[in-house]
């Protein structure tokens, strides 16, 4: 565990969440304070490259590679919009126009925000992640000794660095979470070097340089606040993959086989023994809640071809935290997969790419309703398929009922693959008859959406049709 403990000395907080404060329009400060801008409150306190006294600047590139943590803060605090008033402006030259408050000096408009006033004066980032080594930890410590204020000068904080949750840490938490309520930015990969162009930039061009000229600082991430409703826990995807090179979609079995081969074997070699929930055996009857280890196609826009560009691993409603934290180090570790007429190079999706889309999140993961499979569906049972049973199988796979269906041996979206028996049945097992199949919901169903017996190897994979009901 990795936890930063902010005590915000004046029991108050000012800060800009997105550059618009001098327009004088705010009525709502920052809050919890964003991991970005702690992030580059670090960042400030021993600078980077030559400018470092007291670290050598590696303890940033592993703080820069975390992810969302879990920000313990009070959600009890008052917004006070601040009144606009007149400071002396600070120009070169005589004075042009001046007035009676400043002789001989110019005014300027100042518009400071909002100042937050807190109930319980205290913020917890939490990682549940391994601790750092010594050298990082002494690191970061001696950067948070150095950091004297967060957001604007009049917010004096107190940062503490600890491998362990402190005792006055707030009840209420805010946690990630892709139907989350509220929106936090925080640190990426890269945000170094963007805070080194921009430093560069404002030694030269001072002033003129703005927060808002560089976007790419900004990662928002959803988070569920302490009083929203969660959701229901309909499983979560725990790793996106982006395969080296794109794999023909008829190799979908031979494919998936080989990445949960390697899951295992990684998260033995990490965590030790895998659980019964990633290899499925003494599970009982209930196939949806096992893991899935889904290939992501290339299907439904005009071009498509049907081959596959990442990998995808969902774990099922009802598995722990620590469980899904460690399938997730088991599938992130996975660099190479060989298998049967599979050699392809494998790598985390990084948040910031958008190709290819098929890899996307965005592109699995969105509501619509209406859903048709990119791979056939296997069938559960020998037996005709109508809505009572496509409506079981939407129960097996934690989806609502669907209003109506349709079902071809072809593929109904582009892209969408032509499979034969031998390419979708397992080798030794008795096969099972299968189809391609659409499916339309009363409500917006968010994605993932697979079905069917084969949902565990990425059989029954559906992409979503409704551009107008997807957020994309």
């Amino acid at each position: 565990m990795f936890t930063v403990s902010v005590e915000f000395l004046h029991g108050t907080f000012r800060a800009d969440p997105d550059g618009t404060a001098n327009t004088g329009q705010l009525r709502h400060g920052e809050w919890p304070p964003s991991v970005s801008r702690l992030f580059a409150a670090l960042v400030a306190a021993d600078g980077t490259r030559e400018r470092c006294r007291v670290t050598d600047g590696s303890e940033l590139e592993w703080f820069e590679h975390l992810p969302p943590p879990a920000i313990h803060a009070a959600q009890q605090i008052h917004h006070q919009p601040l009144c606009d008033r007149y400071v002396v402006k600070n120009a070169k030259g005589p004075a042009q126009k001046t007035h009676q408050e400043y002789v001989a000096r110019e005014g300027a408009m100042s518009r400071p925000g909002v100042r937050i006033a807190l109930c319980q004066p205290r913020v917890v980032y939490r990682w549940d992640v391994a601790s750092p080594s010594a050298a990082t930890l002494q690191a970061l410590r001696r950067r948070a000794a150095r950091v004297g204020y967060l957001g604007t000068s009049d917010s004096p904080v107190r940062v503490r660095i600890a491998t362990q949750v402190p005792s006055d840490c707030p009840e209420q938490v805010f946690v990630p979470d892709q139907r989350g309520d509220a929106v936090i930015s925080v640190a990426r990969p890269g945000d170094i070097q963007t805070l080194d162009r921009m430093y560069d930039q404002w030694c030269e061009r001072g002033a003129a340089v703005a927060r808002l000229q560089f976007p790419s600082l900004r990662h928002n991430v959803a988070y569920r606040s302490p009083g929203a409703t969660p959701p229901d826990d309909r499983g979560e995807v725990v790793a996106w993959l982006r395969l080296g090179t794109p794999v023909s979609g008829r190799r979908i079995s031979a494919l998936t086989q080989c990445f949960k081969e390697a899951v295992l074997s990684q998260h033995q070699r990490i965590h030790g023994d895998s659980p019964a929930v990633l290899h499925g055996h003494g599970c009982g009857s209930h196939g949806y809640e096992i893991a899935r280890y889904c290939p992501l196609p290339d299907v439904g826009c005009k071009y498509s071809r049907g081959r596959i560009y990442g990998l995808a691993l969902w774990m099922p409603p009802g598995s722990d935290g620590a469980t899904r934290r460690q399938a997730r180090d088991a599938a992130r570790s996975i660099r190479h997969l060989r298998g049967r007429g599979i050699d392809v190079a494998v790598a985390p999706r990084d948040e910031d790419e958008r190709r290819p889309f098929a890899a996307h999140p965005e592109r699995w993961t969105c509501q619509a309703r209406h859903w048709a499979t990119a791979f056939p569906a296997i069938y559960e049972r020998r037996r005709t398929l109508d809505l009572p049973e496509i409506t079981l199988w939407c129960q097996h796979a934690g989806l609502p009922e669907p209003v109506a269906f349709c079902s071809s041996r072809t593929p109904l979206v582009t892209g969408a693959l032509d499979l034969a028996p031998v390419e979708v049945n397992r080798p030794g097992r008795p096969g099972l008859p299968y189809s391609h199949v659409e499916l339309w919901f009363a409500e917006p169903v968010a994605g993932p959406v697979v079905i069917g017996s084969g949902r565990q190897r990425g059989f029954g994979l559906c992409v979503p049709c409704d551009r107008e009901d997807a957020a994309r």
